[in-house]
């Protein structure tokens, strides 16, 4: 790199008597085109030097760098940070094609494939008379006579048997009975060609295939499941959970069994939520039940909602503890119901010492002193508490 130095005179004529000014020096570079001399030295003793228009900084490009990249940082100058890439927050709910949605199918009513059946026979009929394959009752039965010295069966009267059988076997075949909460899902070679919710004598094509589904509205009751509270003890839970097949296209291609499938969502979401303990007061219960009800509803109809079926309610109906903490949590609850009822009991009592005390004393029956009041609430006390225990609670 090559530095070389050129005077430049100031702008201006000097003022009379003035020294004449010292001129600007420049540094010329392989990387700066003009930079003036006096912003290095800013300490030098002189005369302010007159104001220049701001130099052009260019560089050259390296031999090795490519065009339109950006160079990388210089030795010495402190790199700068990244914004960190948005991280996708994780999804608890499988994606479905958007594709797949149930439309419905296209289908003709009954009375055509009856008469598609009935027209295919008859030709068949027609085609024997012509052959003259009909026997000479049948003939008669039909109107006519038997058509004796015939050639028998030709390619013509193949070809009317083909025809007027496939009439017949499309026509018979393709007849179906819908009925009320109940559809049929078609397919043709593994590809979805609708769904058919209508009731009644209907005409399906026969080469699709057709899968029954239920869409009315049902009801699962689980066997005892396992769940939890909120401190960890192991619970066994019986739900009972009312659903339906909302879309019949997804319940039925996009999990193999869809009724496996909520079950399943349900020991999820079962080991996902707190269940209310059994045995705590009535009103808090059923406040923390309804919790338990709605929350669990949530995630199983989030969970469920990709694969068409719609949930409405996910309601425990039994909740007890595991076998293997039975036995300690019983003998638990009967500790804190002794102590409950303990409790209840000495307040009664004093209760009762506090309103026969205050009862004498304000009726002028006795004149009791700190000692005496003393020993009066010690005996009734006593009194109170031993007829408690004679009478039971």
């Amino acid at each position: 790199m090559t530095t070389t130095t050129s005077p430049v005179p100031e702008s201006g004529p000097p003022a009379d008597g003035a020294a004449a000014p010292r001129p600007v020096r420049l540094i010329h570079t392989g990387s700066t085109t003009e930079i003036p001399v006096h912003l290095l030295f800013r300490d030098d003793p002189g005369p302010a030097p007159v104001r220049l228009r701001p130099a052009v900084v260019s560089r050259r490009p390296d031999p090795g760098e490519q065009p339109g990249r950006r160079p990388e940082g210089r030795p010495g100058e402190q790199p700068r940070l990244r914004r960190p890439a948005a991280v996708r927050p994780r999804q608890s709910v499988p994606r479905v094609d958007p594709e797949l949605v149930e439309r419905p199918a296209r289908v003709l009513p009954g009375l055509a494939g009856v008469l598609a059946g009935v027209c295919g026979a008859a030709g068949c009929v027609a085609t024997s008379w012509w052959a003259g394959v009909l026997p000479p009752l049948a003939a008669e039965a039909l109107g006519g006579t038997a058509r004796g010295g015939a050639a028998g069966l030709g390619p013509a009267q193949w070809a009317a048997y083909a025809a007027a059988g496939t009439l017949g076997l499309f026509g018979f075949g393709g007849l179906a009975r819908g009925r009320t909460g109940r559809a049929w899902v078609l397919g043709l070679f593994g590809r979805y060609r609708g769904t058919v919710r209508r009731t009644g004598l209907l005409w399906v094509n026969p080469l699709l295939l057709r899968r029954r589904v239920d869409v009315r509205l049902r009801h699962w009751r689980s066997e005892p499941v396992q769940a939890a509270d909120r401190s960890g003890v192991a619970l066994r839970v019986v739900v009972l959970v009312v659903w339906r097949v909302r879309d019949t296209a997804r319940a039925t291609l996009v999990v193999e069994d869809h009724e496996r499938y909520l079950r399943e969502c349900v020991e999820a979401a079962l080991l996902r939520v707190p269940v209310a303990v059994p045995g705590t007061e009535r009103g808090a219960a059923r406040d923390a039940m309804d919790a338990t009800q709605d929350a669990l509803t949530r995630l199983v109809a989030a969970d469920t909602a990709p694969v068409g079926l719609e949930v409405f309610a996910v309601r425990p109906v039994r909740v007890e503890y595991a076998p293997e903490v039975a036995a300690a949590m019983h003998r638990r609850r009967i500790a804190a119901l002794d102590a409950q009822h303990r409790a209840s009991v000495l307040t009664s009592v004093v209760d009762s010492v506090e309103d026969t005390v205050t009862r004498l004393t304000m009726r002028g029956l006795v004149e009791l002193d700190d000692y005496e009041r003393k020993v009066l609430v010690k005996d009734l006390t006593v009194a109170f508490c031993a007829g408690r225990g004679e009478t039971g609670p």
